[in-house]
């Protein structure tokens, strides 16, 4: 069985809010890649590449992982850090 990836997905740059991050995901990775000869794009006949699981925690996760026999690995993820600011520190310098 091919390898999966379980991680928490970030924000994309273009969100201002969290929305979509809360949960945990489980993809495979995707094998034998190519270029698409009539439209040009990137594409594969590897149809679990597209499987895309979501879990409320991590350990669920991986229970999944394990009960089905998936080979996995998991990406964690990391802590924001929010420096705060005001207007007026742009004048105290």
């Amino acid at each position: 069985m091919k390898k999966a990836k379980i991680y928490k997905p970030s924000k994309t740059a273009m969100q201002s809010g969290k929305r979509g991050t809360k949960n945990w995901l489980l993809e495979f990775e995707t094998l034998n890649t190519g270029i698409n000869k009539l439209m040009g794009w990137e594409s594969s006949e590897d149809t679990m590449s597209e499987v895309r699981l979501e879990f409320p925690t991590k350990d669920q996760a991986i229970n999944f992982a394990k009960k089905n026999n998936i080979e996995y690995y998991v990406l964690d993820s990391k802590k924001r850090k929010i420096i705060k600011k005001s207007y007026a520190d742009n004048f105290l310098n």
